[in-house]
């Protein structure tokens, strides 16, 4: 009875507008004060020891490398040099959209700067050039979704310090998925182009590519000194971001100049207000998973799996439409840490590897970013492009669609995604 209490105090919570970590933290506090014997210091202790991860400092530092490239105008670098390699394609801002989100995906490690950075150029300028706003709301939120998922990901730092995971090849294993996921994306832009007419640019000549391209130089060897360096072991999670967040600051005040001193206190302001929430709500989830914890449903959940019919594929089948349903309404850093812990040993014992299941995982909340009514990149890009969420979704769907079939060919045809990382590094599987 009390489980069904508590459940119902946390859907109430979340319909009435309470933010989801304070929601978290209610119930985990009403919750262990229910539990016979155990002091209510407990959920505070559970939420410092959460926090208390030399790997999760690894969050903050990646924000603060996405925030100093946003206001170097790193981002619009990158745009530039997108923009004329494919630009002269039908629908060549679209391309360029998913082309320059899959490069900063891998500078930045956070799909809300993505939407964010590149939103605030593209979307007017595609709606200026003639695409509708749903379109260039559309393309822009959904593109974005891939900064979870090629590396640097602020979501797998998470899981790997959840699960013990190895970064590296959680970093390693993703960067086929998130080129699939834009490739994948791009052909449904060149279908619609087609259909819908899409505008397209003039062909820019190969010596100006040629200076674009020097120009964006030091912002596109960035994902291969983090991830060279982590796989390489030359340096840690942590210790990458935290180069990245330098890298990034040295590039903007010395080679492009757009970072001016009196800039940092605020840079760093608006680091630690957007890592504040995402670390808050991973210590009150923190929190709450100590309680299920107390209520064993980590033990009820492996058992129904085990004697479940359909193994392996129904238990990914579920993960993947309960992470699609929570993903509506929760971020994924709390997300992960409530239920990752929760699935992980069933997800072993029926032969799932840890870095396979964390792709999925990270995947499908990848795509809740995009879906109503929480989607904060769904609501970052349609507040830039001033339309509502109605509207903003149905820009997103065809993408959304296509997504969702990279995910399911990610999740059940693993020896493609896992196979060549494991060729390359084979000490990291």
């Amino acid at each position: 009875m009390t489980e069904v209490l508590l459940i119902l105090a946390f859907i109430t919570f979340i319909a009435i507008g309470v933010p989801i970590s304070f929601s978290l933290g209610l119930v985990a506090f009403f919750g262990i004060a229910t539990v016979p014997g155990i002091p209510s210091i407990v959920i505070f202790n559970k939420m410092f020891y959460g926090l208390n991860s030399f790997i999760l400092l690894a969050v903050p530092l990646f924000i603060l490398a996405a925030n100093l490239m946003n206001h170097g105008n790193i981002s619009k670098m990158l745009i530039d040099f997108s923009v004329a390699l494919v630009g002269h394609i039908r629908g060549g801002l679209a391309h360029s959209n998913i082309l320059v989100s899959m490069i900063f995906a891998g500078v930045s490690g956070s799909s809300q700067a993505d939407t964010a950075g590149v939103g605030k150029v593209l979307i007017p300028s595609m709606i200026e050039q003639g695409y509708d706003a749903e379109t260039a709301v559309g393309v822009t939120a959904a593109s974005s979704t891939i900064g979870s998922i090629i590396p640097p990901s602020i979501v797998m730092v998470v899981y790997a310090g959840i699960t013990n995971a190895s970064v590296a090849a959680l970093f390693l294993a993703g960067v086929i998925p998130g080129i699939m996921v834009g490739l994948a994306m791009m052909v449904v832009v060149a279908i619609r182009g087609k259909k819908y007419n899409f505008p397209k640019n003039e062909r820019v000549k190969l010596n100006e590519i040629g200076k674009l391209f020097l120009k964006s130089f030091p912002a596109l060897v960035t994902p291969i000194i983090i991830i060279g360096g982590i796989v390489s072991g030359f340096f840690t999670p942590t210790e990458a971001a935290g180069v990245s967040a330098v890298y990034a600051l040295l590039v903007g005040m010395f080679i492009y100049k757009t970072i001016k001193a009196r800039q940092i206190p605020e840079i760093i302001i608006e680091t630690l207000r957007l890592s504040s929430l995402s670390l808050f709500a991973l210590a009150t989830a923190n929190a709450l998973g100590e309680l299920m914890g107390y209520y064993g449903v980590t033990a009820v959940v492996s058992e129904f799996f085990l004697n479940a019919p359909g193994g392996m594929y129904l238990f990914i089948t579920i993960v993947i439409a309960f992470f699609l349903f929570i993903g509506t309404f929760m971020d994924g850093v709390p997300a992960m840490i409530l239920f990752v812990p929760v699935i992980l040993p069933a997800a072993i014992a029926l032969g799932i590897h840890p870095v396979h299941l964390g792709l999925i995982v990270t995947i499908t909340l990848s795509l809740g970013l995009v879906t109503p009514p929480y989607g904060l990149c769904l609501l970052i890009a349609g507040s830039i492009g001033k339309i509502g969420i109605e509207r903003s979704f149905r820009g997103v769907r065809p993408y959304f669609l296509v997504a969702v079939l990279v995910l399911l060919f990610v999740a059940f045809v693993p020896q493609v995604v896992i196979g060549i990382p494991k060729l390359i590094s084979p000490r990291l599987f």
